[in-house]
């Protein structure tokens, strides 16, 4: 073995940059360490109890909405797996034309309020982006101010009805038109964005309008992807609004959720169809008919998720 005398050498001898990258790498901070085997093994056992406990209440309605009554029967009202499993439920709710029409409803809903609301937002937000605007910050504290406080149930229900709204689609677009989170969400996106590129437009002859259009959309596809999903899933989970403002022939997909699960049965349980399957089946079928769209948007939205919220969160 080495002496003490001769390690001392050594070190001595040892090149200055190699003697920096060890104290470097002995100073390192914990959170730039490889993760040992231990907390590898942790970390998908954790993943894993998440993934089973996100999945388990889909699977189960699914299961449920596609058994019959003796499967329910025999799991005690929620089934894992169908052992005879049918499209009773389906055909049930299909044939009375209830859920289908509000199933149709709920999407030109969905569809027309999202795009008004990206609408409204992505000019406003444009329009409070840029520093010169008379009376931006006014407006601008008028928006946050909606975040603190909220109008009740009957001045809003008042409201409504002074404009002649009652009993209108519009009713549930107009009031909830502009989120003011998403507004301060896309305009810090749009204050990130490189001022040369307005600065070099407005020499080639370009208006407030080009620019947005030619311009600021095109850089904006990531934030704006995040915040129409946003508005999409407030538009069509929106039930307390129907509730307040249409007739009954008039409601969603989600008023006629609602009627299901606590009732059993829409409203007029004559234009159901003839009832042939078990009702906590109808139930979760009409749960998963709701979840299916939007759990089709999703997968193409993923992506612009952290981009889009992060970058409008933190620039500007």
């Amino acid at each position: 073995m080495a002496s003490d005398a001769q390690l001392t050498t050594r070190a001595v001898l040892m090149p200055k940059d190699r003697r920096a990258a060890r104290r470097a790498e002995s100073a390192r901070p914990a959170w730039m360490e490889k993760p040992s085997r231990l907390s590898r093994a942790g970390k998908a056992v954790v993943i894993t109890l998440i993934c089973i406990v996100t999945i388990y209440p889909f699977l189960t309605v699914l299961s449920t909405s596609l058994s019959d009554s003796t499967d329910i029967a025999n799991a005690n009202g929620l089934v894992l797996i169908p052992l005879h499993p049918t499209f009773a439920a389906y055909e049930t709710i299909f044939a009375g034309g209830v859920v289908t029409a509000a199933l149709v409803r709920s999407i030109l809903i969905t569809v027309i309020g999202t795009l008004c609301s990206l609408a409204a937002t992505v000019g406003m937000a444009y329009g409070l982006s840029r520093r010169d605007l008379a009376f931006g910050r006014f407006i601008l504290l008028t928006a946050l101010f909606t975040m603190l406080f909220s109008p009740g149930i009957i001045p809003s229900f008042l409201m409504v009805k002074q404009l002649g709204l009652l009993g209108s689609y519009a009713a549930l677009v107009l009031p909830t038109l502009i989120s003011a989170f998403n507004l301060v969400v896309v305009r810090s996106f749009f204050m990130g964005l490189p001022q040369e590129l307005f600065e070099a437009a407005r020499i080639d002859g370009a208006g407030d309008f080009r620019i947005l259009v030619r311009i600021v959309l095109p850089l904006s596809k990531g934030v704006l992807a995040v915040v129409g999903l946003f508005y999409a899933v407030a538009y069509w989970n929106a039930f307390f609004n129907a509730m307040l403002y249409l007739r009954s022939d008039q409601w969603p997909l989600s008023m006629i959720l609602r009627q299901y699960v606590l009732l059993g049965s829409p409203l007029d349980t004559a234009s159901v169809g003839e009832i042939s399957a078990p009702s906590q089946a109808i139930q979760m079928a009409v749960v998963v008919i709701s979840l299916v769209p939007i759990l089709l948007v999703y997968p193409f939205l993923q992506k612009y998720f952290t981009k889009g919220v992060l970058t409008g969160a933190v620039k500007g």
